[in-house]
């Protein structure tokens, strides 16, 4: 979300990350200068309550045993989820290494030529943003995408960000979708991300010496955060705490 907003606003356009990370939907739109546009984060919570919506894209990054206990069921929470698609104008955005996103842009009921945008770390198909080698490339938004992408980054570029991880690339891979759905020069969508830093807590380089680095990412607050943590690591010594 915050890559997303970084990406338009470089672009030159008047965006903001907001919802579930950050400024409150309510103080967005209230802002009497306004926005072009809101960079949402929507809870499955906020999503199980909202009435209808009409997303100009959308973006379902995975779908995980995470909140069983409030929705009461897997199909619960998996269909609120799914109904960030619903009503969308122009990309859906799924996982293409994760099979329940697929399907949610399937199921969902989406205006009439909303395009199913896939991202990936590995090579993109068409109409998929994702890796080639060491290269972040955009095969989807571009009129021959059956032949031909679009140079977007660097995996050096994208290490400037922070620790690379393969779901530091996915969620640039995703962001890059996102942004390019709204028409953003891949030479701003690169600028951006040259100059994005992750958040505090979020596999966050705190020192490094005689050969460990020591890692903070205790903003991974689930089981399926923390395995995605300790798989981008080869060896790993893990001090936890908490529930």
């Amino acid at each position: 979300v915050q890559m997303v907003e970084a990406m338009l606003n470089r672009g030159g356009k008047k965006a903001i990350a907001c919802g579930n990370i950050g400024t409150p939907i309510l103080d967005a739109i209230r802002d009497p200068e306004g926005f072009d546009a809101l960079i949402v984060e929507l809870s499955s919570f906020q999503l199980h309550y909202l009435g209808e919506i009409h997303p100009y894209s959308s973006a379902v990054l995975n779908l995980a045993d995470d909140h069983l206990d409030w929705h009461g069921s897997f199909e619960a929470y998996r269909d609120a989820k799914a109904k960030v698609y619903e009503n969308t104008a122009v990309a859906c955005v799924y996982n293409t290494a994760d099979l329940a996103t697929e399907k949610m842009v399937e199921n969902a009921d989406v205006h009439e030529g909303a395009r199913a945008i896939g991202f990936t770390t590995g090579t993109p198909g068409r109409s998929q943003v994702g890796f080639v080698e060491d290269i972040l490339c955009d095969r989807a938004f571009l009129d021959d995408r059956a032949n031909s992408a679009l140079e977007i980054a660097t995996l050096d570029d994208l290490s400037k960000i922070g620790v690379l991880t393969p779901h530091l690339m996915a969620n640039a891979a995703a962001a890059v979708a996102m942004a390019r759905s709204y028409g953003i020069d891949p030479a701003d969508v690169r600028a951006a991300l040259l100059d994005f830093r992750l958040d505090a807590h979020r596999i966050e380089l705190v020192a490094e010496q005689d050969g460990i680095r020591w890692i903070d990412d205790s903003k991974a607050t689930n089981p399926h955060a923390a395995a995605a943590s300790l798989n981008s690591f080869e060896k790993v010594i893990w001090v936890v705490g908490g529930l």
